[in-house]
């Protein structure tokens, strides 16, 4: 049902490979020193899109969080332009992207002294302030032209084909400025900011806009209807990301949803299969410092960026299934399987627990003899036994904070 209300987008069918320089990586702090080899390392991994985060906007020697608003480059961070970065980001064959949160604006930023109160969320004739910001209210013209001239400026000038478009403030019940009630106000914004999505895809067709709010806050029915990139955690412990990553699919679809995987400068290669396995039957999220990853793990990225690449065209039909049901950061084991037309995908997380062997339930396999193979990491399968009276996968995996991802053909 999810699936058939998705809008149809490119996006969900080719599932692009997106490297962002923020979680466990840049986290806020680009410049172009450290983007440029970042750049050729993502590019050589095999990434397709490359992602600019937080602090593009930002001086050096400035505290940005409470004087955003008018998103121009900072001239200290990229001292040869921004646009320099995006035309080393294309020269690579990667689509460049930037992290934008129009919605808020910084209640101590120039933009803000200088905006009439209309603009804003008001309630009893004073403007709301939230995590030092304010909210930006769309039922006001003049609000649309602003946003829609950041828009130009940002896409057509640097020729964007990504915008990560997030939402870190909570402006609580609403506004009563020129509205009967807060609940009124607040409704009749929503419904503006969605007129005004509608018309960015209508405007920029190529353009992938993803849904995030301090990692996935914000993932409600309508904004899943439009955005074909959900990001679900901003979770910093990979360990963690695993049973994130296993449920999120109950709240949207696996095309849709985006998973973190950034393998540690200090990891082992264990932990980077861990890592990669967290994203690869979803949207993979690359990040991490990937200049201090030694070249034995960073050729396990790469074979899971090539594995992800092989078998996205089933994912994008695929529908999920979990064989161990949903997880918790206290499963001992956790499992998440993707249902595709001639195969099936089933990824398996040893986590904490003391069992070295688990089994998974795939019911639909009952009684079939799939050709079954580890799929990653090729070279470091793990024992495995297939019974198939049962439809059941029994793996060994020998000890904890491992795991693995396998394919199953049935033809």
């Amino acid at each position: 049902q999810r699936q058939m209300c998705i809008r149809d987008s490119p996006d969900n069918e080719t599932l692009p490979v997106i490297f962002n320089d923020f979680m466990n990586c840049l986290e806020g702090d680009p410049t172009e020193e450290k983007l440029l080899p970042l750049i050729d390392t993502a590019s050589e991994l095999g990434c397709e899109y490359f992602v600019i985060d937080a602090g593009w906007y930002a001086e050096l020697d400035e505290v940005w969080w409470p004087t955003i608003g008018l998103w121009e480059p900072s001239a200290s961070r990229f001292p040869g332009g921004l646009g320099q970065v995006m035309q080393a980001i294309r020269s690579k064959g990667m689509t460049p992207g930037l992290w934008l949160e129009l919605e808020g604006m910084g209640a101590a930023g120039p933009l803000a002294a200088q905006a009439p109160d209309s603009w804003f969320f008001s309630r009893g004739g004073t403007r709301v302030v939230t995590h030092q910001r304010h909210q930006l209210d769309f039922r006001n013209p003049e609000v649309i032209e602003h946003v829609n001239g950041i828009m130009s400026r940002l896409v057509e000038g640097y020729g964007l084909g990504y915008i990560k478009m997030d939402y870190n403030i909570n402006a609580g019940p609403g506004t009563d400025h020129d509205a009967d009630s807060l609940g009124d106000g607040l409704l009749e914004h929503n419904r503006a900011y969605l007129e005004w999505v509608d018309a960015l895809f209508v405007r920029y067709p190529h353009l992938v806009i993803e849904n995030c709010a301090s990692g996935g806050l914000r993932m409600d029915g309508a904004l899943l209807q439009r955005h074909s990139i959900q990001s679900s955690s901003d979770q910093t412990d990979y360990k963690k990301t695993a049973a994130i990553a296993v449920n999120a699919v109950s709240a949207c679809t696996p095309e849709q949803c985006a998973v973190w995987s950034y393998p540690l400068a200090d990891g082992d290669e264990e932990e980077t299969i861990f890592n990669m396995v967290n994203s690869l039957l979803l949207r993979v999220h690359q990040s991490g410092q990937l200049w201090d990853v030694d070249a034995g793990r960073r050729a396990l990225i790469k074979e899971a960026l090539d594995t992800y690449k092989r078998i996205r065209k089933d994912l994008s039909h695929g529908l999920p299934f979990w064989p161990l049901g949903f997880a918790s950061f206290e499963s001992p084991w956790t499992a998440l399987g993707m249902r595709c037309p001639d195969r099936a995908y089933l990824a398996v997380w040893r986590l904490n627990g003391s069992e070295e062997r688990c089994t998974f339930s795939i019911p639909h396999l009952r009684g079939k003899d799939p050709n079954i193979t580890c799929a990653f990491p090729a070279g470091r399968a793990c024992p495995f036994a297939w019974i198939a009276a049962e439809g059941e996968l029994s793996v060994t995996l020998d000890g904890p904070w491992q795991a693995r991802l396998f394919e199953l053909e049935t033809h």
